[in-house]
């Protein structure tokens, strides 16, 4: 079997790279600048996910039901972004994330490994880390805008309101029990 030339190693790196060129009318710095806002929310959401299942799994307390039901829906929904999103950003011609240390490079919102961490402190984390995201997906809103992609710009609205939603869930069910009666 004959070894092959460089001219024929190039083209084939050439083939190789032009299959993932999705056709698209979006410029190349348009399809640059979504493609990093995206994956940038990408990465966050798929961090958000494993911390909502690590408060999942590591639930405790006389809630634990509740905290815990909340918690494995709110994941549930949260992982249901990925897809959509990262076909997005491939429809538009980028390339989106790869791997575990694509995600970790890429990610904004922190972990959290404690050995243990209180319920109400859970629910605050998560509700924080659901308001940050929230302004992340608006900043890639501005971006997708600006470069008139209204399909991703779409996409982000329904999940802002998602995002707002799981907000809103995890403040009212973090607030401190009123012992008063009122």
């Amino acid at each position: 079997m004959k070894k092959p030339n460089e001219k024929q190693i190039a083209e084939g790196h050439q083939h190789q790279v032009a299959a993932l060129r999705t056709p698209t009318d979006l410029k190349a710095a348009a399809t640059k600048d979504i493609a990093a806002a995206m994956n940038g929310i990408l990465a966050d959401i798929f961090a958000l996910y494993l911390k909502t299942k690590n408060f999942h799994w590591h639930m405790s307390g006389p809630h634990f039901r509740d905290y815990h039901v909340m918690l494995d829906e709110q994941a549930t929904q949260i992982y249901e972004m990925t897809d959509p999103i990262a076909e997005r950003i491939r429809k538009v011609g980028g390339n989106t994330l790869r791997s575990i240390g694509h995600i970790a490079r890429t990610q904004r919102i922190l972990d959290n490994d404690a050995e243990y961490v209180e319920p109400s402190d859970m629910l605050g984390e998560l509700c924080d880390d659901n308001k940050t995201l929230v302004s992340r997906f608006r900043e890639a809103h501005g971006v997708c805008e600006e470069h008139d992609d209204i399909a991703t710009t779409s996409l982000i609205e329904v999940y802002i309101d998602e995002t707002e939603r799981r907000t809103w869930f995890l403040f009212e069910a973090s607030r401190p029990q009123d012992t008063s009666g009122h």
